[in-house]
C-alpha cells in the first residue's frame, strides 16, 4: 500500500526540497502536487471515487513516512486528511453530512482547517468568531483564525463560529465551509516561525465571509458534546498529528543510529560509537519508546477504523496519543542531537531542522494541561464545586 501511493522515490525528491522550504520560508508547492498527483489527498476516498479508501489505520502509516522525509509538508497535509477523514468516518457509521466533501476531494479540491483562535482554548466547544445567521439559512462569519495550514493553496475552508442569539439565547456553533473564490476572507503573510515553516499556517481573517446554506453541516449547542462530528474531529485530528511526530521520531532514531555507526571515539582507540555501552543504552532506550508509541497508535487507529465502542475512554485516547507521540518525538530528536554531537548544531544539519519542527507539538491541542484533565476527569470524575 505505502509503495503504491508514496514510494520511495517520491520520498526522496520531497526528502531533498525540505531544508530549501524551511530556509526560504515557502510553502511545499512542488510537494503539494506531486502528492496531489500520486493520490495522496485521495487516500480517504472511496475506491470506487478514483481513491484509496483507506482508513485511519493505514492513513496514520503513510504520515508516519511522509513526516520522516519532511515533516512540515506532512503537518499541512494532515489538515486536508482530517477532513477527509471526518467524511470517512462520519459515512462509515451512517452519517452522509460530509459526503460532498469526499465528493470534492475526489475532483482535486483541498481543504484546510479554519478552527484554532487566539485566546480561545475551549477549541471545538466555543468560539469568539460570529456566525451571524442569514436569510435562506446560510450564515456570515467574522473573525480572526490563526494557524491555518494550507494558506497558500486551499480550495475549501472548513471554519465555525457562534451565533449568540440562538437557543434562547445561549449561544449556538456553527460548522460550514467557505470557498477560496468567496469575498470576506483574507489571508495574512504572518507565519515566520521558529520551525515547521513550510506549513504555511498564516492567519485568516473572516470578514463576512458567507458559508452557504449547503455547506452548513452541523449546529452544536456551547460546551462539550456527544456530536459524532465532535468524535470524528478528535479521531482524526489528534490521531494523525500522533503519526506526524512518531514519524518525526523515527527518522530521528534512524539519524541516531547511523551517527553512532559512523562517528569514533580518540580516547577509545578509535572505536565506533556504536560499541561505547552509553552509547548502545541510549540507542535502546530510545528503541524501545518508539516500539510503544508505533503499538499505540496503530491501536487507536485501527480501533476508530473497527467501529469499537470505548465509550467516555474515547477522548482520553485521543489525548493521551497525541500527547505522548509529540513527546515521545522531543525524546527521540534530542537522544538523536545527543549521539550526533556537535555537528547536529549547526544550522542547515536535518538535525538541527528537526529539532526546531517538534517543538510545534507542544502547541497542538490538546495541550499538556487539557489532556491531563481530560484523562483525570474520565478516571476520576469532574472536579467538584
Amino acid at each position: 500500500m505505502p509503495d503504491g501511493i508514496l514510494p520511495d522515490a517520491l520520498l526522496e525528491r520531497i526528502r531533498a526540497r525540505a531544508a530549501g522550504y524551511d530556509r526560504d520560508n515557502s510553502f511545499f508547492h512542488e510537494d503539494l502536487g506531486e502528492l496531489a498527483a500520486a493520490g495522496y489527498l485521495k487516500i480517504f476516498v472511496p475506491e470506487s471515487d478514483g481513491g484509496a479508501g483507506l482508513g485511519l489505520a493505514g492513513a496514520a502509516v503513510l504520515q508516519r513516512r511522509l513526516a520522516a522525509a519532511a515533516p512540515a509538508t506532512a503537518l499541512a497535509v494532515n489538515m486536508h486528511l482530517v477532513w477527509t477523514g471526518v467524511a470517512r468516518i462520519l459515512a462509515a457509521r451512517g452519517d452522509d453530512s460530509l459526503q460532498y466533501v469526499l465528493d470534492e476531494a475526489s475532483r482535486g479540491e483541498i481543504f484546510a482547517f479554519g478552527i484554532s483562535e487566539p485566546g480561545n482554548d475551549s477549541m471545538l466547544f466555543d468560539s469568539g468568531t460570529v456566525a451571524e445567521p442569514l436569510e435562506g439559512g446560510g450564515y456570515r462569519f467574522t473573525g480572526r483564525k490563526i494557524f491555518t495550514s494550507l494558506s497558500p493553496a486551499w480550495t475549501r475552508l472548513g471554519i465555525f463560529g457562534k451565533d449568540g442569539s440562538a437557543r434562547e439565547g445561549d449561544g449556538e456553533l456553527v460548522f460550514g465551509f467557505i470557498g477560496r473564490d468567496a469575498p470576506g476572507h483574507e489571508t495574512l503573510s504572518d507565519w515566520n516561525t521558529l520551525g515547521m515553516r513550510a506549513s504555511q499556517s498564516n492567519t485568516t481573517l473572516l470578514q463576512g465571509a458567507v458559508a452557504p446554506p449547503e455547506r452548513i453541516f452541523r449546529k452544536l449547542p456551547v460546551g462539550p458534546n456527544q456530536d459524532p462530528l465532535i468524535f470524528a474531529i478528535f479521531a482524526c485530528f489528534e490521531t494523525l498529528l500522533a503519526a506526524v511526530y512518531t514519524g518525526i521520531g523515527e527518522r530521528a532514531l534512524t539519524l541516531a543510529v547511523e551517527a553512532a555507526k559512523g562517528r569514533t571515539s580518540a580516547k577509545n582507540g578509535g572505536r565506533s560509537l556504536s560499541q561505547l555501552p552509553d552509547i548502545r543504552w541510549k540507542i535502546a532506550e530510545a528503541a524501545m519508546a518508539m516500539d510503544g508509541i508505533q503499538a499505540q497508535l496503530s491501536s487507536v487507529a485501527n480501533d476508530v477504523d473497527a467501529l469499537v465502542d470505548h465509550g467516555a475512554q474515547w477522548f482520553p485516547k485521543f489525548v493521551g496519543l497525541k500527547v505522548r507521540a509529540t513527546e515521545n518525538a522531543r525524546t527521540m530528536v534530542d537522544t538523536a542531537i545527543r549521539v550526533s554531537g556537535g555537528s547536529a548544531y549547526f544550522n542547515g544539519s536535518e538535525l538541527e531542522r528537526l529539532y526546531r519542527d517538534v517543538l510545534a507539538g507542544i502547541f497542538h491541542p490538546s495541550n499538556d494541561e487539557s489532556a491531563h484533565a481530560t484523562v483525570a476527569n474520565a478516571w476520576l470524575g469532574p472536579l467538584e464545586s
